[in-house]
């Protein structure tokens, strides 16, 4: 029993809440540097543009497919010992690829190991927000996911001031110590006192059964762990939840491309590399107002019903945005393109888990989100490679803004009529079984309380 135990929604927890910021800028902005290295890694690796984008895509995918273990990991130890592990081997892969010497190992280094540890501690700092806050849970989410967008306007610019003074692999060797600083944010993380944390520490504390055969016991115990972590039962048997899983796949294939590229699409026309790296400081520097109003706003019980549409809306609008960057590469418009990426971006930060959170239960909940993690993952390791292969056989960058175009657009008329169907034969069914009753106001997804979100923006 620890010696002492912080309260719900107690003092401590803003200081909770100011190490998920920071864990945030240090795991979910950090993709957004890697387009700086970009046309140093395929210089000094003579890699084509397919072989580089294997480094990224592996990292993100690391970092959204790591839920599951990391859910596993948070239960059996706890967010605190998870997220200083997980700092440290973020820490280790990006010291380890200063040393590469192939692009293979530095997939392995940067991308796995890195990727990896990013996951347990971006996972465990969300968690740890839905213990410590449970009245101010909403406005604590949309706070926490303004760290990801400070990482974004500060990690390319540290990126190209290192990139100059030590290189590449100097600058990865820094980065390694900057990851490292997430263990000082992790023991910040106090146990907290709730009912969970008394019942789990009743339930360890009791003997395990031995009536089935260790064989047995052992398969149950798989069973039960894949149903809890892994919810193929409501990939099944929700029809809302297979759109937004498929969907949220798609939407993952094409949102990065602009991201990755931006840096080399800008310097490949001409325009100064300090000026290029400012363009992504500029959507994480927009995203840092835009994330938090944007999550209060949409949290808000009126417009749970609407939150599919909007978010299939402000998927649609990212996509037409990518148009803007394809037309010019002239600097002033693509500062506009950054800009109005920013909004859209920062609508499908804030709506994509409420979304998610409408359409399952909160008892299922974590189990929907490791099973949407783990299929984001295996789209976001092969959208940039995939990308590559269109670059190097083009050679033009903007094909990379239509394809996302296309993507994305795609995607949101898929989600935005699906949802419509579903609903449409949904209130079909109410109307058969009530007969010609007035409609019910309080639909399925406004009985489920937004507040109850412990999961916060990409």
């Amino acid at each position: 029993m620890p010696r002492a135990l912080e309260q719900v929604d107690g003092s401590w927890a803003w200081v909770v809440l100011l190490a998920a910021v920071l864990t945030q800028g240090l795991t979910l902005g950090f993709p957004s540097c890697i387009g700086i290295f970009f046309t140093e890694l395929q210089h000094d690796f003579q890699a084509s543009n397919s072989e580089t984008s294997w480094f990224p895509s592996i990292l993100v995918a690391m970092l959204h497919a790591g839920g599951p273990v990391c859910s596993i990991l948070v239960g059996r130890f706890g967010c605190r010992v998870t997220m200083m592990l997980g700092a440290l081997l973020a820490s280790l892969g990006m010291v380890a690829s200063s040393f590469s010497s192939t692009l293979g190992q530095l997939y392995f280094t940067a991308g796995f190991i890195t990727g990896l540890g990013m996951s347990f501690s971006f996972q465990s700092g969300i968690t740890v927000l839905g213990l410590y806050f449970v009245r101010r849970r909403a406005l604590a989410n949309a706070l926490a996911s303004a760290g990801a967008s400070l990482g974004i306007t500060l990690w390319p610019l540290l990126s190209r001031y290192l990139l100059e003074e030590l290189g590449w692999r100097g600058s990865f060797l820094i980065f390694g110590g900057v990851l490292l600083h997430g263990c000082v944010c992790g023991a910040l993380l106090r146990p907290v006192a709730t009912t969970t944390t008394r019942t789990s520490e009743t339930t360890e504390s009791a003997p395990p059964p031995l009536s089935k055969p260790p064989a047995q016991s052992c398969l149950a115990a798989c069973g039960r762990a894949v149903q809890r972590h892994l919810a193929f039962d409501i990939l099944l048997h929700n029809r809302a939840y297979c759109v937004y899983t498929v969907g949220v796949m798609c939407l993952i294939m094409g949102l990065p491309l602009p991201q990755i590229f931006l840096v080399p699409y800008a310097m490949w026309h001409g325009v100064d590399e300090h000026r290029a790296a400012l363009l992504v400081s500029i959507i994480g520097l927009s995203n840092i107002v835009l994330r938090p109003v944007g999550g209060l706003f949409m949290g808000h019980r009126a417009l749970a019903r609407y939150r599919k549409y909007l978010f299939s809306l402000a998927v649609l609008l990212n996509g037409l945005t990518n148009l803007i960057g394809a037309a010019s590469a002239d600097f002033r418009v693509l500062v506009a393109y950054c800009l109005l990426y920013s909004v859209s971006m920062s609508g499908i930060g804030v709506l994509i888990f409420q979304v998610l959170m409408d359409i399952v239960s909160m008892d299922r909940f974590p189990s929907a989100l490791g099973l949407s993690t783990v299929l984001d993952g295996i789209a976001a390791l092969i959208s940039p490679p995939l990308a590559g292969l269109l670059l190097d056989a083009t050679n033009n960058f903007s094909y990379l803004f239509y394809l996302s175009t296309f993507i994305l657009v795609l995607t949101a008329l898929f989600m935005g009529g699906s949802f419509y169907v579903l609903q449409k034969r949904e209130q079909g069914r109410q109307s058969k079984a009530q007969g010609d009753t007035p409609k019910d106001k309080d639909t399925p997804e406004k009985q489920l309380c937004p507040e109850n979100t412990n999961v916060t923006n990409l």
